[in-house]
């Protein structure tokens, strides 16, 4: 998930509400449905970065450690 793209599923839903009157009963089905997807594409990112950051750590303290016994 290194490029900031919008996930097909998103896109999908984002025009199936376009095609929704404001107040109709389907326009807030998918509007939750929608909110859910979001949720759950922007939690992943979250983890990759912070799986990202954890390594980085781990690399540096690794090198950092290599450079202390020589």
């Amino acid at each position: 998930m290194e490029n900031n793209t919008i996930p097909e599923d998103i896109i999908k839903i984002q025009k199936k509400l376009a095609s929704f009157e404001k107040e109709s009963r389907n326009y807030k089905k998918y509007t939750k449905i929608l909110a859910k997807h979001i949720k759950k594409h922007t939690m992943k990112k979250r983890v990759n970065s912070h799986i990202k950051t954890i390594e980085t750590i781990q690399k540096i303290s690794q090198d950092e450690n290599k450079e202390t016994r020589e």
